[in-house]
This record gives structure tokens, C-alpha cells and sequence, in this order.
């Protein structure tokens, strides 16, 4: 029997620097592997304040929780891609301990290979299983490993403290940045 949990729910590395994105030649006994959000990103760590996935480039959204709007960008996967295409769109979340999570309407496309287990503090995901719309700010490396299902789309640019001190619960509104 296996059991699944999602990011919706009730370790950091120590250097100092910006890690580029891990590469390796696949093989037959990797595929058995099980990605994680960290494999092939590029991660800073040297301010904890900030979001820890470095994005060099992207489209920049605003989201909207009430009054206070936490800028963000996406990325250029196809699960990003298509929600894009339905901008502006509204999602409701509520408030956990480490995330803001929100059913979406319409599932996000998605290519499998993006699919991890985990995140990064700051990472906006989609999690597959649930159609979930998620922006995670506590508790990434080894805790969040226990969550699979996850699609990287993109991160916050505003510090992790701006949305981690928001409470309850918001309709979202995710529009293109000016």
C-alpha cells in the first residue's frame, strides 16, 4: 500500500553561495530515483530572508492576498505556461504551516519529469495529484521531502516574511505584473 501526502497540510544547506543547477547522464537504476525540488535548480543561500530558488529569468505576476501583494515569477515550464493563459485567474487558499494552498479549478498541464517530491522556501508549485495551488515559505530540504506530486512554476520576489506573516484564508488574485 502507498500512501501520499500533499504540501497542503497542518534543514537548510549551510554554504554560503548560489548553487548551479545538477546535471548527471541518466541511467536505468536512476529512473528509479526520486527527484526532489532541489535536483537541477539554481539555490541561494546566502540570505534566508529571501526565496531560496534563484529564477535568471521569467514572467513576473503580482498576487493578490486582500491588500497586500506578494510579486512573484514563473518560470518557463509548460505547467507555468498554462497558467499563464488564464490570467488573471483567482484561486481561494488557506493559511498552513508552511504554505498557502488553494484547490485550482481546471488542472494545470504538466510533463511528468517535472514532478518532485518537495520544496524550496519561496517556490510557487502545483501539486499534480490534487490540482493544488501552492506557495511554500518554511520547512524546505528533508521535511518537505515527505510531499510528493510537486511541479516547480515559479517563486516569490518578496521576502519570506511578507507571506509567511499572513493568516486565514484569500481569494488570490494572480495577474501579470505591470
Amino acid at each position: 500500500m502507498i500512501f501520499t501526502l500533499v504540501a497542503c497540510s497542518n534543514g537548510n544547506n549551510t554554504t554560503n553561495d548560489i548553487s548551479q543547477p545538477q546535471t548527471s547522464n541518466t541511467t536505468e537504476a536512476d529512473k528509479n530515483l526520486v527527484r526532489v525540488a532541489s535536483d537541477g535548480a539554481q539555490v541561494q543561500t546566502l540570505d534566508p530572508t529571501k526565496a531560496s530558488r534563484v529564477l535568471e529569468n521569467g514572467t513576473k505576476i503580482n498576487m493578490h492576498f486582500g491588500d497586500v501583494i506578494i510579486p512573484g515569477t514563473l518560470n518557463d515550464s509548460i505547467t507555468a505556461q498554462d497558467l499563464i493563459s488564464k490570467l488573471p485567474y483567482t484561486v481561494h487558499v488557506n493559511r498552513y504551516s508552511h504554505d498557502f494552498c488553494g484547490v485550482m479549478d481546471d488542472p494545470l498541464e504538466f510533463n511528468e519529469e517535472d514532478v518532485h517530491y518537495g520544496w524550496l522556501n519561496g517556490d510557487i508549485d502545483f501539486a499534480t495529484d490534487a490540482d493544488y495551488f501552492t506557495i511554500l515559505f518554511e520547512d524546505e530540504g528533508k521535511k518537505s521531502e515527505q510531499y510528493g506530486y510537486q511541479v516547480n512554476i515559479g517563486k516569490i520576489d518578496s521576502e519570506l516574511s511578507v507571506i509567511s506573516q499572513l493568516t486565514g484564508s484569500y481569494d488570490v488574485l494572480i495577474e501579470l505584473a505591470d
